[in-house]
Parts: C-alpha cells; sequence; structure tokens
C-alpha cells in the first residue's frame, strides 16, 4: 500500500502541469462562486416570482449556449491546435464555426420570436423583456465559446482562464450595484445574466495578436464529421441538467411560486459537487492528456484511478454535508426563499451526484466516436425525467425524484453502452487523450 502511494505521488511530481491550467481552473471557479454571489443577492431583493420567472430564464440560457457553442468551443479548440502544429494559419477554420455558430443561434432566436407569447406567458410569467435578455445572452455566449476555442487552439490558456474568471467577475459586480441601488424589477438582474460573456470576451482579447491567421480553406468537415450528434448530446445534457427548473415552473400553481423559489435555491446548493467537479478536471486532465500524449501508460492509469478516486470522494461528501448542513446554509444564505429539509437537500445532491456520473461516462462515449450512442443515453434520461415527473403529486418531490431518475437512468445506458466497448479494446491512445480533452457543463 505504501509503495502505490509512493509511485502515485512520483507519478504526480513527473510532469508539470501545462501552461495555464491554474489560471483556468482559478477562472471556473470564480464564475462558478459568481454564480452563487448572482442567486443570493437576487433572492434578497426579487419577489417569489419574479426570482422563478428569472432562475427560467438562467436555465435557458445555459441550456441553449452551451448546449449548442461548447461543441464548437471544443471542435474549435482542436482544430485551431492541429493546423498549428501543421504550422498552417487558422483564420478560415473559426471564420466557418464562427458562421456556422451564427446560423445556429439566430435559428434559435427565430424559432423564440415566432413563439415569443408563448414563451413569455408560460415560461417567464409574462415577464416580457426577460425574452430580450434570452436573445442578448445568446448571441453573447456563441461570441464567448467561439472565441474560447480561438484561444484554446492557439495555446492562449491565460487568456481563455481570464476570460472565465472576468464575465465571473463582471456579473457579480453588476448584481452587486443593482443589490446596493434596490432593484427589485426583474429586467436589469436579466441582463446582469445575459451581457457578461461580451464583456469578457473584449477583456481577454486584451492584447492578443495573431489569433487569426490566413491559412487554407476550412470544409465544415475539418470540424467534425458528427457535429450534429455533438450538438444533439450537448443539449440534451444540459436539458436534463436543468429540467427541474422547468418540471417546478411548469407544474406550479400560482399559489406555489413561493415553492418554486425554495426549489430552485435548493437546486443551487446541491450543484455545488458540479462547481468541484469543475474545478478538479481543469486541475488535473490537462495533465492526464499530456501523459497519454507521451506515451507514459503506466502513468496515465494511475492518474486516471486517481481522477476517479476524486470524483467519486467528492460525490460521497458533497452528498453527505449537503444533506446534514444544506438546510442550515439555505437558511442563513437565502433566508425567506429556502424551506427545504434534509431529505430534499439528500434528493437533490444524489440526483446531481448521478448526472456527474453521467457526464463522466458520457465523454468516454464521445472519446470511442460514439456520438449516436452518447445521445441515445441522453434521451433515455429526459424520457425518464418526464415519465417520473409526471407520475407524482407533491411539486417539490416530483421534481426531485425525476432528477434523480433522469440522471441515474442516463448514466446506467452510458455504463451499459460504454463497458462493452472497453472490454472490446475500441479505445486508442487518442481516443484517451480525447476523452481528457472533453470540458465540463457550464454552471
Amino acid at each position: 500500500m505504501v509503495e502505490r502511494v509512493q509511485r502515485l505521488a512520483g507519478a504526480a511530481k513527473k510532469l508539470p502541469l501545462p501552461e495555464g491550467t491554474w489560471a483556468i481552473g482559478a477562472g471556473l471557479v470564480v464564475v462558478g462562486l459568481s454564480a452563487y454571489g448572482f442567486q443570493i443577492l437576487a433572492a434578497k431583493r426579487l419577489s417569489d416570482s419574479d426570482f422563478t420567472s428569472l432562475n427560467v430564464l438562467w436555465a435557458m440560457v445555459f441550456v441553449f449556449s452551451p448546449g449548442l457553442f461548447q461543441p464548437l468551443e471544443q471542435e474549435v479548440g482542436r482544430a485551431v491546435s492541429a493546423r498549428r502544429v501543421r504550422g498552417e494559419g487558422g483564420g478560415p477554420l473559426v471564420k466557418r464555426a464562427a458562421l456556422l455558430g451564427g446560423l445556429l443561434a439566430l435559428a434559435v432566436i427565430a424559432t423564440a420570436a415566432i413563439a415569443h407569447q408563448k414563451i413569455i406567458d408560460q415560461m417567464f410569467d409574462g415577464r416580457g423583456i426577460l425574452i430580450v435578455a434570452l436573445f442578448v445572452a445568446i448571441l453573447c455566449y456563441c461570441v464567448a465559446f467561439i472565441t474560447r476555442g480561438t484561444l484554446a487552439g492557439n495555446g492562449r490558456f491565460g487568456a481563455y482562464g481570464l476570460m472565465h474568471g472576468s464575465e465571473g467577475i463582471v456579473r457579480i459586480l453588476a448584481c452587486i450595484v443593482l443589490f446596493a441601488i434596490g432593484t427589485k424589477s426583474v429586467g436589469p438582474w436579466g441582463f446582469a445574466l445575459a451581457a457578461p460573456p461580451m464583456l469578457a470576451v473584449a477583456i481577454s482579447l486584451r492584447g492578443q495578436h495573431d489569433l487569426m491567421l490566413p491559412g487554407p480553406q476550412a470544409p465544415y468537415s475539418e470540424l467534425s464529421g458528427a457535429l450534429a450528434w455533438l450538438l444533439l448530446g450537448s443539449v440534451l445534457a444540459q436539458l436534463l441538467s436543468y429540467a427541474s427548473v422547468f418540471g417546478v415552473s411548469h407544474f406550479a400553481t400560482p399559489s406555489q411560486k413561493d415553492v418554486s423559489s425554495h426549489f430552485i435555491t435548493g437546486l443551487f446548493v446541491a450543484r455545488v459537487p458540479l462547481l468541484l467537479f469543475q474545478a478538479v478536471q481543469a486541475a488535473l486532465l490537462p495533465k492526464l492528456a499530456a501523459l497519454a500524449s507521451e506515451g507514459k501508460h503506466d502513468d496515465f492509469r494511475i492518474g486516471m484511478r486517481r481522477l476517479i478516486a476524486v470524483v467519486l470522494v467528492l460525490c460521497v461528501s458533497g452528498t453527505i454535508a449537503a444533506t446534514l448542513i444544506g438546510p442550515w446554509a439555505g437558511k442563513k444564505l437565502f433566508v425567506s426563499k429556502w424551506d427545504l429539509g434534509n431529505r430534499d437537500m439528500f434528493l437533490l445532491t444524489l440526483a446531481a451526484t448521478a448526472f456527474i456520473v453521467a457526464l463522466t461516462l458520457a465523454q468516454g462515449l464521445i472519446a470511442l466516436k460514439a456520438y449516436k450512442q452518447s445521445a441515445f443515453a441522453w434521451i433515455v434520461g429526459i424520457v425518464s425525467f418526464v415519465v417520473a415527473v409526471s407520475l407524482g403529486h407533491d411539486l417539490i418531490l416530483r421534481n426531485e425524484l425525476a432528477f434523480l431518475a433522469g440522471g441515474g437512468a442516463a448514466a446506467i445506458v452510458m455504463a451499459g453502452l460504454l463497458v462493452p466497448r472497453m472490454r472490446r479494446g475500441g479505445a486508442t491512445l487518442q481516443d484517451l487523450v480525447e476523452v481528457v480533452e472533453h470540458e465540463p457543463l457550464e454552471i
């Protein structure tokens, strides 16, 4: 046992973390913490119904934005990096990705504009300003994700981390100003959510040069031959992540708006392990990728076991902590918008844990190029959520159990699809590198 511990420690020291790793990790932590600051300050100023509508906007922004644009970021980053190795400029490829991202953003906005009245009435409880904030957020995040991919592909990881961190800082500063002047109108809070990504782009690009060097023309196939499946899987994963927010909003009666706001604050506290998971990935996965690419198989396997162990510890300890102290902490942070007990926090955090497991297994399927299978597993998760939430009667409990059912079903199907492929030896060294290059979901 002592020998294994020493070997693990030695492996950890053999290779320094790649440049920018800590900047990226710090940026992710800042943007994650700013999300909780946003929630806490908004909860203290807005009414229950306004707060619920604002969080429906939050859920819609983080379903469509990372869902549509994060796969583009990842593919741009890898493709530009590959061109850089070959001595080719990535400008044409970035322009191609920006055009595709812009078309996706406009398609979503146009569809929402056609059904705007129904969205305003059913999703935002009549608050029309929030659909404008949704459109602004989609456009801002489209630019932000393409920029992130461009920075990553050019090896500008410090600027990449700065973009994450500055987005969080701008957002929390805006919230502090709104809180200080006593803003009780939901509109400004909606734009405090929507606008910061564009400001973060401007901050991160300051002083950056030669990001769009000329090079060969870029066909869409250079981004990915399976981009449609990647986009579908990404959107479905994000949808499952926030499905319970839509569920509690849909099933709540006019007299249950306060109950809806209580559930939403509980869900954000339960998602703390997901924030910690992001930080762990940012700190460890680049190192694992480097070990794999250098052919250090033993060190790589040790690192992977280490990552899995850390994830399990985070999930178990997060569930226990949320169950025991979650209600106390929630009452201190959210005051009048908190009325959840230990059982609620146990179920919500356990559901978030199941979702993290499903997300991790999905990365494995993607690495093995099983894009359709990964998307299928997310579909099973969504269907399981819909079935479970339809069977219940208690507003809070039905959404807690549905989130758990959706995440658990997705994880089980992912495992059932992934394990046989691993046993057949389908994973190559390049596949392992692709596994550890994938990024976590946005909070």
